[in-house]
């Protein structure tokens, strides 16, 4: 069984069509058919029924797709662990977190280690997607959850309180809102996950069901971007929102949790010399202080 068609049906399990399958795998649709066709000719048997809501595992195909499960587990162990042996600060370190990470912490990161390390490149993946370190989807990532995969190696970079912020000018046109005012008067910019928190949404603990909720966005960097343009209050990590030389309103309130950071990484990985070097000009920066300096 050649191992490439095995690929297409670990692609077409997870993405349910011929055209996102080719996507995953960076070929065409036409390729992606014709494996498909080997693989069940090979295997003497129908892998998928096409459907019009896209391709289903058949009975056969659920059999199938675990053992080829258990090859890409084990191909991909074989290249973490080679490569974990890699003492070269050469080559491609990829890096995922959320688009605030990027522009606050990462991007200053790699322009540090570009003088450093010139060999070295970055590959940064900056969205609020996961992504599987196990499947080599990254090789470090940046999170706010510690992950709960004992294969993974989890580093608290810092804990960032979160406060209730706003612009300069807002404040001035506005008024800081009254406690316990559950913000009558006031525009307000939410991330968009944080509406559906059980008890109700709410800013550093007050109810926002007086406020007039102008905006919902899915990312901290987009709350930041629309309270500094004054479209309303909006709760932000405290150090990078006064970075960005906003105003912490009612500054003895935080919102609960804080804002943890996790560096991440697989331990087959730990010891590789360019995904060391990366982990450490990060974890460095929290360390001393030039993270968002």
């Amino acid at each position: 069984m050649n191992w490439d068609d095995t690929r297409v049906l670990l692609a077409l399990s997870r993405h349910g069509t011929l055209r996102a399958a080719a996507r995953a795998l960076k070929v065409d649709q036409a390729t992606i058919g014709r494996r498909l066709a080997a693989l069940e000719q090979a295997l003497n048997t129908t892998l998928f029924l096409r459907t019009s809501q896209g391709y289903v595992l058949t009975p056969s195909g659920e059999v199938a797709l675990e053992a080829a499960r258990s090859m890409e587990n084990a191909a991909l162990a074989l290249q973490r662990q080679v490569e974990g042996l890699d003492e070269r600060l050469q080559g491609v370190v990829r890096v995922a977190c959320t688009e605030t990470m990027a522009m606050d912490v990462l991007i200053p990161a790699m322009a540090r280690l570009a003088t450093r390390h010139p060999a070295l490149r970055v590959q940064l993946d900056a969205s609020t997607r996961i992504v599987s370190l196990s499947r080599r989807e990254t090789d470090v990532a940046i999170r706010n959850v510690k992950p709960d995969n004992p294969d993974l190696i989890a580093r608290r970079l810092t804990t960032w309180p979160v406060g209730l912020f706003a612009s300069a000018e807002y404040l001035e046109r506005q008024g800081e809102p009254a406690s316990g005012s559950r913000f009558a008067g006031h525009q307000l910019v939410m991330y968009q996950p944080y509406l559906e928190r059980a008890g109700g949404a709410t800013l550093v603990g007050e109810p926002i069901d007086h406020g007039q909720l102008v905006a919902t966005v899915n990312s901290s960097l987009l709350v930041r971007r629309c309270v500094a343009l004054g479209m309303g209050l909006g709760e932000l990590p405290v150090i990078p929102a006064e970075q960005a030389g906003l105003v912490r309103v009612w500054p003895d309130r935080s919102a609960e949790p804080g804002y943890d950071l996790w560096l991440v990484t697989h331990a087959d990985l730990r010891h590789s010399a360019r995904v060391r070097a990366v982990i450490d000009e990060v974890a460095s920066a929290f360390a001393t202080g030039a993270a968002l300096a």
